[in-house]
């Protein structure tokens, strides 16, 4: 089915996907990240061969390292750099800025993503990450992370696609694996819940605490 994203792609739009790599085991997940990918590619009208994502990925050292691969008009890029730390938890609040459910852009991780880094730029001092409300008042997700919520019967929820989210690779593995299960989240979620976590694919879930 014809994306209703072709033709009115921004010049310079890239796809990306970002994930961790170790000596022992290599890349985490590579399988997932490449068919996201290549899903977003044939709805942006991107060519996309998995055997150049494969050839340009090049990586050295005994380190943990950050990878970021990126697809454009004009082929693959790939990045590798040390990865830092994972936080003990973070402080979370919710944005000023709201999402639209029905902006067809959420469902793919793109550079189109001004909005978000807008945000994470201007966050207040001790906040280490903001979460998005949508117009009808529903959680959505982080600037770079999926929200997930630990109910009070130990359940964890995770905000459905069609609130306005990304679908991220651990999200994914999650709600696959029977760990989570998808919900409408609002803040009275958020003010009893048992837990709250946010996280991606490079970094797994992070406690979170609401400021």
């Amino acid at each position: 089915m014809e994306s209703t994203l072709r033709g009115s792609v921004p010049a310079g739009t890239r796809l990306i996907e970002t994930y961790g790599w170790w000596h022992d085991t290599g890349f985490k997940r590579l399988d997932l990240h490449l068919a996201r990918m290549e899903r977003s590619a044939r709805q942006l009208g991107f060519g996309f061969d998995a055997a150049a994502a494969h050839q340009c990925m090049k990586t050295q050292g005994d380190a943990p390292l950050r990878c970021r691969l990126t697809l454009g008009e004009d082929g693959f890029e790939f990045t590798a750099t040390p990865m830092a730390e994972n936080p003990a938890s973070w402080t979370v609040a919710i944005a000023d800025q709201r999402l639209s459910s029905n902006d067809i852009w959420l469902q793919h991780k793109t550079t189109q993503r001004a909005l978000y880094d807008a945000a994470r730029a201007n966050s207040p001092e001790g906040i280490d990450e903001l979460i998005f409300l949508n117009e009808r008042n529903e959680l959505c997700e982080g600037t770079i992370t999926n929200l997930f919520v630990t109910l009070k019967d130990g359940q964890m929820v995770t905000p459905p696609i069609h609130s306005g989210v990304l679908p991220g690779i651990l999200r994914q593995t999650l709600i696959e694996s029977g760990q989570a299960r998808e919900m409408i989240i609002t803040r009275d979620h958020l003010q009893t819940a048992h837990a709250i976590h946010v996280g991606n694919a490079l970094r797994g879930l992070i406690p979170a605490v609401l400021a």
